[in-house]
């Protein structure tokens, strides 16, 4: 297999696309006839994750952020106990009306639907994080059911924003990339961990200057070779195991331990 980046990659096929969307549409109106009290299935949801950040192969997961009323963050904060699993189980039971045959269940921050075809969506019910009434943040805050339950926060829409304007600057090179190093990791690497957001703030940080050359333009011979920079700045900055790294635009904190390993071993293949 020649496992240099190639242009253009590892999409996933408009056909996929279309069910992806179907399901999109159908879980966001289940969760706003429970919630909102709405039939609609486009408000208050967003694509988040690889596919929401462009990234995703065939075998991504489809995450999906659904933004609920404030009175539900009031009603599951004030619960005695884990609040955060219970909102998570009532999430769950809303889409479990709509897919009653499906494997639905919560799994410390999503809710996880697993289809029949090998499509997995996860789903993270969210609240916008409001300075106060009216001014809004850009952040969500989001159930974590982990450790007796807390809350965590993220700006998808920064990620989303950051990386579409450095997929822009590269000339398409940032997603390539992304999307190269996922298949190299499901296709040899499937027993180790490597999660997506490291995977995309990782090559948006080592990218530098690099980009597709336009159709008109002229190669110029380097000596540098574009997966051997990725390596190195791997190797400069993987410090005994552990590399600081924070996602694109939002500047959100990225834990690297569990996936670094696998990390190396796919950029080794590249070069």
């Amino acid at each position: 297999m020649n496992n240099r980046v190639q242009k253009y990659g590892e999409r996933i096929p408009q056909v996929m696309r279309n069910l992806i969307s179907q399901r999109y549409h159908t879980v966001t109106r289940a969760i706003n006839s429970e919630f909102w009290n709405s039939l609609s299935d486009t408000l208050h949801s967003i694509y988040v994750g690889s596919y929401g950040r462009n990234t995703a192969i065939n075998t991504s997961d489809i995450d999906i952020l659904i933004e609920l009323p404030s009175s539900y963050f009031d009603r599951f904060n004030n619960l005695s106990g884990n609040g955060q699993s219970r909102l998570l189980q009532a999430v769950r039971n809303a889409i479990l009306c709509t897919y009653p045959r499906s494997n639905i269940h919560a799994d410390g921050q999503v809710v996880k639907i697993a289809f029949s075809d090998e499509i997995y969506f996860e789903i993270v019910p969210a609240f916008k994080n409001e300075l106060w009434p009216g001014c809004w943040d850009g952040t969500y805050k989001y159930p974590d059911s982990n450790l007796g339950g807390r809350w965590k926060s993220t700006n998808p829409k920064a990620e989303q924003e950051a990386m579409a304007q450095k997929n822009r600057d590269s000339n398409g090179l940032l997603y390539d990339t992304c999307r190269h190093i996922r298949y190299i990791r499901d296709n040899n690497f499937a027993s180790y961990q490597l999660s997506g957001i490291v995977i995309d703030s990782f090559v948006y940080n080592a990218i530098g200057n690099w980009r597709w050359l336009n159709s008109d333009e002229k190669f110029l011979q380097s000596h540098e070779i574009y997966e051997d920079i990725l390596l190195d700045y791997y190797n400069k900055n993987n410090i005994y195991g552990s590399m600081t790294l924070n996602a694109p635009g939002s500047n959100d904190s990225i834990s690297t331990i569990s996936s670094l390993e696998c990390l190396g071993k796919v950029l080794r293949s590249m070069v």
